[in-house]
């Protein structure tokens, strides 16, 4: 194991000699391995561990842990304790992907401040062939299918040439001590469920399954290297660059060989989801104003161009509401429910919006209102701008200036806390409705 560890570093051009890296360490087996290896190795480093507080007694005993090794190793250490959960409900997020925020943050802070080369996380070749299916399971383009890669920007990853059982055997032979994360045996999380549900069936139905999709990974890593090298010369055909914005020229755009793929490649770094991506595509020969979100940047229509900024103040910002969604914390404080249409009692309070689900197209999005937006108000037949609603309706102004809409693809469904379209109220043909309750603006 140790002379696999010290060459794939040379093979993969992870660390140079005197290089500083600082190592994530969680207490789990992966980390403690890859502690041991990095002391044998010589190498200059530091552990930096986070506290998630998601397990209690167990998150703060895995801390005293990791403070234990510090002693023994006589390193540099760093240790950060997070409300895991706070963020995400501030956020909107899974509690996954606030404790992943969270880490890189914080890691990269540490890494600036103290000088060092590179973080070095324990994921392996399994937590590698996890992505492969998790990215699958999401709709991705071959970057998603090539998974976890060795070095991205300053993170490295130094032990995916091993196995989870190549890590197991390797800690029991060296004896090295480390916690046991009781949730890694819930099947809760999805990756525990890929884990333990999974791809235990396919390495029944063959026993080889996990070396050749890794193999077939290293391939798709070949192949990724020649489509990013076409589609960076193709983005630079296409690309003009402003002060403030990112301009897309529309002809140029249809004239290259791949135009779906190469506007996916370009909107996709910029947090353009895969289905916002084909609406824009779709769009490229219809009328100029139409405009299309991302959660960090707006993208509008032009007759010749698509222009493309980044989102600058809070009131710019776009929140999602997937189709699985049972709440929303910010900017407005809501909670979500679907049910049968069938005896369904209408809730007529401005704070409740009961819609028709099979209407609406996910993720529906949650936006401030426009100069220029309308809408077709309930009760109503015909269109009325939301400037005009407003006037109508005596909404004093700062109330008008927090109007949160939500929006299905470029319809407004309901100005929040106010009044729903027509276009999507329940009637006696609707099957199910989306009950939507404010609890609290933000």
């Amino acid at each position: 194991m140790f002379n696999r560890f010290l060459e794939n570093i040379k093979e993969k051009k992870l660390l140079n000699t005197g290089g500083k890296v600082l190592l994530a360490v969680s207490g789990g087996i992966d980390s403690m391995v890859m502690l041991y290896l990095f002391e044998k190795s010589g190498f200059d480093y530091g552990i930096v561990h986070c506290n998630f507080q998601l397990r209690g007694d167990e998150s703060d005993r895995d801390e005293e842990f990791v403070r234990t090794q510090v002693l023994i190793h006589g390193v540099p250490a760093y240790f950060k304790r997070f409300d895991t959960e706070e963020y995400a409900q501030i956020n909107g997020i899974s509690i996954e992907m606030a404790a992943r925020e969270l880490r890189y943050e914080y890691f990269e802070k540490i890494r600036i401040e103290n000088g060092y080369n590179f973080i070095a996380t324990a994921h392996h070749s399994d937590d590698l062939i996890e992505t492969f299916f998790l990215n699958l399971t999401r709709k991705t383009g071959i970057k998603g299918l090539t998974g976890i890669k060795d070095k991205s920007g300053k993170i490295i990853r130094p032990m995916l040439f091993a196995s989870r059982a190549d890590i197991e055997k390797y800690a029991s032979e060296q004896y090295l001590e480390f916690r046991e994360d009781s949730t890694n045996s819930e099947v809760v999380y999805q990756r525990n469920f890929l884990r333990h549900k999974i791809l235990p069936l396919f390495s029944t139905l063959n026993p080889s399954f996990k070396k050749n999709l890794l193999a077939s990974i290293e391939n798709l890593k070949d192949a990724e290297a020649v489509y990013s090298g076409f589609f960076e010369t193709e983005k630079q055909k296409v690309i003009e660059k402003a002060t403030d914005s990112q301009i897309i020229n529309i002809e140029k755009l249809k004239q290259s060989p791949h135009p779906r793929l190469l506007l996916f490649e370009i909107l996709s770094d910029l947090n353009f989801n895969s289905n916002v991506v084909e609406e824009v595509f779709q769009s490229l020969n219809t009328e100029s104003g139409k405009q299309f979100y991302s959660k960090t940047h707006r993208l509008v229509k032009d007759r010749e161009k698509l222009f493309i900024t980044e989102f600058t103040r809070q009131e710019d910002r776009i929140f999602y509401l997937e189709a699985n969604d049972v709440e929303l914390f910010e900017p407005v404080d809501i909670t979500i429910e679907k049910l049968p249409a069938k005896d369904f009692k209408i809730r007529k309070e401005p704070n409740i919006a009961c819609l028709d689900l099979d209407k609406l197209e996910f993720p529906l999005l949650v936006r401030k209102w426009q100069e220029g937006d309308y809408f077709q108000p309930l009760g109503m037949t015909g269109y009325k701008k939301l400037s005009d609603f407003f006037i109508d309706e005596k909404v004093p102004v700062h109330k008008k200036e927090n109007t949160w809409l939500l929006c299905s693809g470029e319809k407004i469904v309901w100005v929040m806390g106010m009044r729903i379209d027509n276009r999507f109220k329940i009637n006696p043909k609707t099957n199910r409705v989306l009950k939507i309750e404010i609890k609290k603006l933000t």
